[in-house]
């Protein structure tokens, strides 16, 4: 067992034995990962939010829903809100210069609407299921690095004839940063999974809100 006096973060790290060396810097990654992907899918949110007002606005403006869709086509890249209403109006525009009835060319625009509401739902839900592993089995991967750690200083133990606490505490030292980087790369993926979670929750039922307006909306025309 290598003894050392220099228990700084780096030193402890770079003395270690090569299986916590390994957890560490399989829990760094997931640290990287998680915290590239809190950035991201906060970005991503916050526009989903603004682009799902500013249609908000524009379509209870009351203006003509012809109009709205042209605009709401011709742009390449739209809302979640801006796309479930457009495959809704779409849908029920064809029926309707198909001659079909007002009920089946309801129901067809509601599951034309659905099925975007699905497809938004699942762009936006994208990686959290990733926050929520790293969140969740981070602190067992330091766990078993800390343990791995301990039992290595043990072992060293058994070539010392007196043992002191200047022998073992940097093999414990160097063990227990493995459980400080699991919760490292842990509390913040826990955070942002459960915050970004309630937004898309609340997300989701603005969307759903919006489809039952519109239908009855569509079944008023009809």
């Amino acid at each position: 067992m290598n003894v050392h006096t220099d228990l700084s973060f780096v030193t402890l790290i770079v003395h270690a034995s090569f299986i916590v060396q390994a957890v560490i810097a399989l829990l760094a990654i997931l640290s990287l990962w998680s915290w590239w992907q809190i950035f991201l899918k906060l970005f991503q949110l916050k526009r989903a939010t603004r682009e799902t007002d500013a249609f908000e606005d524009e379509f209870w403006k009351g203006g003509d829903l012809a109009e709205l869709f042209q605009r709401a086509s011709q742009m390449r890249v739209g809302g979640g809100l801006e796309h479930i209403f457009s495959a809704g109006f779409r849908e029920y525009s064809k029926h309707r210069r198909q001659g079909s009835t007002s009920g089946i060319t309801l129901d067809s625009a509601r599951r034309a609407m659905r099925a975007a509401y699905q497809r938004e739902i699942d762009t936006i839900e994208a990686n959290l299921a990733g926050l929520a592993t790293v969140g969740s089995v981070s602190p067992y991967i330091g766990l078993f690095g800390t343990v791995w750690g301990i039992m290595n200083a043990f072992r060293g133990l058994a070539n010392v004839s007196q043992a002191t606490l200047a022998n073992v505490a940097p093999g414990i030292a160097e063990a227990l940063i493995a459980t400080a980087i699991g919760l490292f790369a842990a509390i913040p993926a826990v955070v942002a999974y459960n915050r970004y979670t309630h937004d898309v929750d609340r997300l989701a039922v603005r969307y759903e809100t919006f489809i039952e307006e519109f239908s009855n909306i569509l079944q008023r025309q009809g």
